[in-house]
């Protein structure tokens, strides 16, 4: 699993996403967050689980939408990713239910890493070494 992105909010094109995939994708998500709370899914796996959904992204022609979730406390988050995988075409139809759209994307679920990079750049940042090399530069200046 590598990095969810570097930093800035590109599509795979290299262009950013126009007003209207941000605002579908915002749209997307609140239905999903709201459905996923709901509980109505039938799996183990998601019913034990807290699963925040981070981030929504739609594609220039809103046929699919890529879904970056955290499952909060869970042991095993790729089986909640793989849960909510299985799910896919009941969460797509709640969706097509609560978002009025002339087109339901497709969606994919994948597990939101942002928070760990940033758990590994501050634990890098509160290191010795690190420390040591921030308090020369400061004297330096």
């Amino acid at each position: 699993m590598g990095s969810r992105r570097s930093g800035t909010h590109k599509a795979p094109s290299g262009r950013a996403p126009s007003q209207r995939q941000l605002r579908v994708g915002e749209v997307l998500r609140a239905a999903l967050a709201e459905i996923l709370t709901r509980g109505t899914i039938r799996d183990p796996v998601l019913q034990k689980a807290i699963i925040t959904v981070s981030e929504v992204r739609a594609s220039s022609d809103l046929k699919t939408a890529t879904v970056y979730v955290i499952p909060l406390g869970h042991p095993d988050p790729p089986s909640v990713v793989d849960a909510l995988t299985r799910a896919k075409k009941y969460i797509r139809g709640e969706l097509a239910r609560a978002v009025q759209m002339k087109h339901m994307p497709e969606i994919t679920f994948l597990p939101d890493t942002t928070f760990d990079y940033a758990q590994s750049v501050n634990e890098m940042l509160s290191s010795p070494e690190v420390a040591r090399d921030l308090k020369v530069d400061e004297e330096d200046s």
